[in-house]
């Protein structure tokens, strides 16, 4: 029993021996957390970044064809609030662990169903959800710290993309919202609080119904809420998407008078900008 008592208590002296020592140095490999919006949800990306340091990575330290972590210390985690797909596979919102296996020529990419793992060392293909392959990307300036990052996002597209030393790869995401989009917005307009800013630019910019948005625009024309050179621009912007012309020229003008009297610059620029394309 002694012995025993005196394991533990050596046990919980080198934990907190541990912890204090993690608290007061910094990780060799730093963490990094990044929250992208996508759709109608988020991504959650938690992943360390290990340097070069003048090693050769790619067929070196990181052999080609051995499952990685994607990144240092723990097993890279990414986390979705709402489906998405992934190279044209379909992932379900969840928690996944993010690992894949370098290749000169092409990466496996794992969305794993544990995300809670130490590196590689417990990984098991039978967890993996799904697999897909994207093709390696070879970059002539050097990536010190390994980076993955969001890239060209859109409200239904965007890329991940990791680069460290001169090596890297891009998956392209998608996420299907439209339907959705399209129903709350019929649900709202019944509502006593249209939403008729959000209606227009989400019909402007999916090119839907134009005449529906003109019609909005001009409701919100009366919502004394809003500068009036704002719902002028979007009023513009659609009367030239439907093709008249004279009719955006005139409604642009009338909203950098507005804007001017203002003293709101962005928006003389934003209506100048419909000006001069309708008089392309």
């Amino acid at each position: 029993m002694k012995n025993f008592c005196n394991a533990i208590c050596t046990g919980i002296l080198l934990f907190a021996g541990i912890t204090c020592y993690a608290q007061i140095t910094p990780q060799p490999s730093s963490t990094q957390t990044i929250m992208q919006d996508f759709g109608l949800g988020k991504i959650n990306l938690v992943y360390s970044r290990p340097d070069v340091k003048g090693r050769k990575i790619f067929g070196g330290m990181e052999p080609y064809g051995i499952v990685w972590r994607t990144g240092a210390n723990s097993a890279t985690v990414i986390k979705f609030t709402d489906d998405v797909t992934m190279e044209g596979k379909k992932i379900p919102a969840g928690e996944y662990g993010l690992f894949s296996i370098p290749g000169e020529n092409e990466w496996t990419i794992i969305i794993n169903k544990q995300p809670k793992q130490w590196g590689a060392y417990d990984y098991k293909e039978s967890d993996d959800f799904v697999r897909f392959t994207v093709k390696t990307e070879h970059m002539a300036a050097l990536t010190e710290t390994m980076t993955l990052a969001f890239t060209d996002v859109t409200p239904t597209t965007c890329n991940l993309r990791m680069m460290w030393e001169h090596s890297g790869f891009t998956i392209h995401m998608t996420t299907d919202i439209d339907a959705r989009v399209m129903a709350r917005i019929d649900s709202a307009m019944n509502t006593p609080n249209k939403p008729y800013y959000a209606a227009l630019i989400y019909y402007y910019n999916n090119n839907k119904d134009m005449n529906k948005a003109l019609e909005w625009a001009t409701e919100l024309e009366k919502d004394k809420g809003f500068p009036p050179f704002v719902p002028k621009l979007w009023k513009a912007r659609i009367l030239l998407r439907k093709g008249d012309k004279a009719a955006a020229i005139a409604t642009a003008q009338e909203g950098i008078k507005l804007a001017e009297a203002g003293n709101t610059p962005e928006y003389v620029r934003l209506n100048n900008e419909v000006v001069e394309k309708a008089k392309e």
